[in-house]
């Protein structure tokens, strides 16, 4: 059984996320081992607490773990701003994309990453990761976009078109980010994070800070 930063096992393992806005439990999925065990590691080393939610954009998702926002509001941070402190946390972690087994329906965890014409494998931020909140798309909606995604050889199967009707999600992503993992407890508390009002550069006016994550199972 395989083991990481400890005794503990990993399968099914389970982090919570107190947040200034309340607490977010996610499962970690045993389909991508190498972020499952990058975020316990991560965790186990406290390096996510204090960090904020630097970028929510509403409909859409909640994104958090820059480096560069530990000791400072958010009104401070440039997205733009140069990589800075520990080069560890700027490093990256290979792609372990397994669509349509994971996808990016409301609650899945995923990780951030650069953009194609720069990172042509599609490798992941080793620190920063955004959970989905979406929205719901009727059947037309979703045909039109399968045009595209059709396009990078992505075809959603009938029960992956039905939660993106009934539940949400943002589909347009698929097969091209890492999900890793899905939020169990705290639906809620994304949904009121992802509402909060912000600047032009997707910033809380107000910040939504990580407090303490820490492993519960």
């Amino acid at each position: 059984m395989a083991v990481a930063c400890g005794e503990k096992p990993v399968e099914n393992a389970e982090v919570k996320l107190t947040t200034t806005m309340g607490d977010v439990t996610v499962r970690l999925s045993d389909l991508t081992p190498t972020h499952r065990d990058n975020f316990l590691q991560l965790t186990e080393e406290g390096y996510f607490d204090g960090l904020l939610f630097h970028r929510v954009i509403g409909d859409f998702m909640i994104q958090g773990g820059d480096p560069r926002t530990r000791n400072i509001s958010g009104s401070e941070f440039d997205v733009y701003g140069e990589e800075t402190g520990n080069p560890r946390y700027w490093e990256k972690i290979p792609a372990e994309i397994h669509f349509p087994q994971l996808y990016h329906r409301r609650g899945a965890l995923a990780a951030a990453r650069e953009g194609d014409a720069v990172n042509p494998d599609r490798k992941s931020s080793r620190t920063q990761f955004y959970i989905v909140w979406g929205r719901t798309f009727d059947a037309q909606q979703l045909s039109r976009m399968e045009q595209h995604l059709a396009m990078q050889g992505i075809a959603l199967p009938d029960y992956v078109r039905e939660t993106y009707m009934n539940e949400g999600g943002t589909p347009h992503l698929d097969g091209q980010y890492t999900v890793f993992g899905e939020v169990v407890e705290g639906l809620d508390i994304v949904e009121k994070i992802q509402g909060v009002v912000t600047d032009d550069m997707d910033r809380p006016l107000e910040d939504v800070r990580i407090i303490k994550a820490e492993r519960v199972k």
